[in-house]
């Protein structure tokens, strides 16, 4: 379900080792060759050879992964069916219990960033069901593949750099264990490498965030990155009102931002 988050980084001229990084392909054939230039220029943009080998060690291109990407399917243009069935009884059920199961942190959540704990929920219920599907791809792997696939190379490769500096700064300790969805996203409410860098925060902002594993984490660093992207405190999140705008900034999908919000409506007895 999820957009791509995915930031605008500038990569240096790198000279020859940028230069034998440009090469993409369309299927496996050339991407060990690429993988082993592509070495020099994370060196040089800053991650070392080791946590480059812990990452990308033995990683082959993953063709179930060009096939997600090649068939991937836009939500469609009939609302009201996908919300049906994304916003049901049961998810909504849910949703409430998790609002009082994470009162304390969400209280603390919307305080700093003034994002309320519906819109959270809603978002961390359509992302992973709560938490409890993170994606299967390995995450290095499928980042990886999207980078020496030539349909977006440039942006999967400032992501691939972005995840490799996770592993270089001990945020990701073991990164060939590390799952997620095929495009790249990590953690319960699927960020990309570069939000996970930018926006990873815990919900009193003390500590090491751990967005996999701990759902408290997951929300707060979905709030910081609302709150950078607009997110104005007490006003309304529903189409038309000032905060959707911000959730557009979550997912530009305008179907997914309208169903996050009627869910958080639902969630917050509306």
């Amino acid at each position: 379900m999820r957009g791509w988050l995915l930031a605008a980084v500038v990569l240096a001229d790198l000279g020859g080792a940028s230069a034998r990084a440009e090469d993409c392909g369309k299927n496996g054939e050339g991407f060990n060759r690429w993988l082993n230039s592509f070495k020099q220029v994370a060196i040089l943009d800053g991650v070392s050879a080791g946590a480059f080998d812990a990452a990308l060690g033995g990683v082959s291109y993953d063709p179930e992964v060009k096939r997600h990407d090649g068939g991937v399917a836009m939500f469609g243009h009939n609302f009201a069916g996908f919300a049906a069935s994304h916003v049901t009884p049961g998810m909504v059920a849910r949703g409430k219990a998790e609002l009082k199961r994470y009162a304390e942190p969400l209280a603390k959540i919307e305080q700093r960033f003034g994002v309320p704990g519906p819109v959270l929920v809603a978002i961390w219920g359509q992302e992973t069901s709560f938490g409890g599907d993170n994606g299967s791809f390995p995450t290095y792997t499928a980042l990886a593949t999207l980078a020496y696939d030539c349909r977006r190379a440039e942006r999967y490769r400032a992501e691939l750099i972005d995840a490799l500096m996770l592993v270089e700064r001990g945020i990701v300790q073991h990164p060939s264990q590390l799952r997620g969805a095929w495009a790249g996203e990590i953690g319960q409410t699927q960020l990309m490498p570069s939000a996970y860098l930018m926006f990873a925060t815990t919900p009193d902002g003390t500590g090491t965030p751990d967005l996999v594993h701990d759902g408290a984490d997951a929300l707060a660093s979905t709030a910081n990155f609302l709150k950078a992207h607009g997110w104005q405190q007490g006003a309304g999140w529903d189409e038309g009102e000032p905060n959707f705008a911000a959730i557009l900034q979550w997912n530009s999908a305008e179907i997914y931002a309208k169903t996050v919000a009627l869910f958080a409506d639902r969630l917050a007895g509306r």
